[in-house]
């Protein structure tokens, strides 16, 4: 089974015959030498400073492994994108006319942010039940949630996503304890320590959801909640929405409920707060376990890892997309 593979230090990658080799310092101050064993890895994350030589990135480009980038913030920079071999004309056209059809367009992007406040109401329906007064925004993921049938402006559509989040991340004060107080949202640069963590989660599971899209044969550029741009995978975004709750919220309120991540995990800039070496390190390690963790799904009757479920994601959307079946966007359902 392929691993994802997440590189912390400063590096340099080069490959000599068929082997990649990782160089750079440990803590001592020596230099180090690590083999990258390309044929178990699925996914590269870089959070160091990582050049990667030719050689090495014709050879990652061979077996078709996707590497992000992130600033030394922990912000996604971009990714390399080897060359699609899943390849279909006729889904493009397709994903492209249901883009330009508004009413068609209209349709997705509802779902996913049908999919989005769905999987929030279960996150909050969660802590009502540990006795957490989460009552009212509760009540705010449900009006949301009633109140889409009747939008059919895109900019309407997110209005009531941003809406929903913002009361959603308000909501984080009564789950988590003070060290961790959300305010309001803030993102370059995170403002305090919550909005670190949710920065820094939503880049994986934006990352995550752009590798399994580029196992199928979906074009990432083309999207339908968020605009397509040429500077972004904005289908990452859509699909993102909906399992920001079950990747990046889940893990950060492990990390903090369980006191795993703490105020020693952070440093404090100018009007900033970001994760040191070490949080990113904690935090990647229980993002790396919550995509292995599975669950018995129950179409399929068998046991999936969750990062498995962003793929059947992208599946579903393909079906809907060649008129197979309406695409119903993923709903926690644990």
């Amino acid at each position: 089974m392929k691993s994802n593979y997440y590189i912390t230090v400063n590096a340099v990658m080069e490959r000599e015959h068929n082997t990649i080799y990782l160089f750079y310092k440990n803590n001592e101050g020596e230099n180090e030498k690590r083999i990258i064993p390309v044929e178990k890895i699925y996914t590269i994350y870089c959070y160091g400073n990582v050049t990667i030589k030719s050689g090495a990135l014709a050879y990652l480009m061979k077996h078709g492994i996707v590497v992000h980038f992130f600033n030394k913030y922990g912000f996604y920079e971009g990714s390399f994108y080897p060359r699609q071999k899943l390849l279909s004309g006729d889904l493009l056209i397709k994903q492209a006319q249901h883009y330009l059809d508004y009413e068609k367009r209209m349709e997705l992007a509802r779902e996913f942010v049908k999919g989005a406040i769905g999987n929030i109401l279960v996150n909050l329906k969660y802590y009502e039940r540990a006795n957490k007064d989460v009552n009212e925004e509760i009540k705010t993921m449900e009006d949301s949630l009633h109140s889409l049938e009747e939008i059919n402006d895109i900019k309407q559509l997110m209005a009531i996503e941003g809406n929903a989040r913002e009361a959603y991340y308000q909501a984080f004060d009564k789950i988590l304890p003070p060290v961790f107080h959300f305010d309001r949202r803030s993102r370059q640069p995170p403002a305090n320590r919550i909005n670190a963590l949710i920065s820094f989660g939503n880049s994986l599971v934006y990352s995550s959801c752009l590798t399994e899209i580029y196992n199928t044969q979906l074009n990432p550029t083309i999207s339908y909640l968020h605009e397509p741009s040429e500077r972004r995978f904005s289908l990452s975004l859509d699909i993102a929405e909906v399992f920001k709750p079950l990747l990046a919220d889940r893990v950060i309120f492990k990390l903090v409920q369980k006191k795993i991540i703490s105020e020693n995990d952070f440093r404090l800039e100018l009007n900033s707060c970001l994760l040191n070496n070490n949080g990113k390190k904690k935090f990647l390690h229980e993002y790396d376990a919550k995509l292995k963790t599975t669950i018995k799904h129950r179409g399929l009757r068998r046991n999936i890892s969750y990062q498995r479920l962003i793929r059947l994601e992208c599946y579903k959307l393909i079906k809907h997309l060649l008129g197979m079946n309406p695409y119903k966007a993923f709903k926690i359902w644990w």
